[in-house]
């Protein structure tokens, strides 16, 4: 089972852990972003997650935030190497009108954030997490059948052995339960590209 590998980086006061799901109840401002724009460094979002060396694999989770009813209260997806270093997938509760379903990408201490507007009735989402060496994807599914690109990124600390999994936060004054469930590890789903070939070196 992965639930017997993952372990936390910061442990949240309430969550249950069984082979089938993990629970995880969120603290009020718990975050996790680096400076761009907002100028501040919060670091301090529950994580619970699992090492690996392999070079190429997709993860695969479903999401249920159900509960999450606070202005950024937010869970999803992250691989958390160190403070300055880490990517997140996730959906963010805006309003009860929409949500907002979107990626940061972590390099070197400066955050960004990419999002898309969802309507905030979607309670449930899938994420894939792929691995290419030190390159990545993040893909999201309403069903877990058919994904759709998020981002691709590079991530300049991920080339060896890394931790990824799943997370939960509420940076404002705000608490939910995130529920993750149907967690599997494939062979990588995010292919070799077919197009134009490598620059030589």
């Amino acid at each position: 089972m992965l639930t017997e590998k993952l372990t936390w980086t910061r442990e949240p006061e309430a969550y249950s852990i069984t082979d089938e799901k993990i629970k995880m109840t969120t603290m009020p401002h718990t975050d996790l972003w680096q400076r761009t724009y907002y100028h501040f460094r919060n670091d301090n979002a529950p994580v619970l997650q699992m090492e690996t060396e392999e070079k190429y694999f997709s993860f695969i989770v479903k999401t249920d935030f159900s509960e999450s009813h606070h202005r950024f209260d937010q869970c999803g997806i992250v691989m958390y190497l160190d403070a300055d270093n880490w990517l997140k997938g996730s959906v963010e509760y805006e309003n009860e009108t929409f949500q907002h379903l979107g990626s940061v990408v972590t390099n070197h201490g400066y955050s960004d954030w990419a999002t898309t507007a969802i309507p905030a009735n979607v309670k449930t989402m899938w994420y894939r997490f792929s691995r290419r060496e030190d390159d990545y994807c993040i893909e999201c599914s309403s069903d877990g059948e058919q994904f759709t690109q998020m981002r691709v990124c590079h991530m300049w600390e991920g080339a060896g052995k890394i931790r990824f999994g799943v997370y939960a936060c509420s940076p404002e004054d705000s608490s939910f339960t995130a529920v993750f469930t149907d967690m599997k590890m494939t062979e990588c789903a995010w292919k070799a590209h077919d197009g134009q070939q490598p620059d030589e070196a």
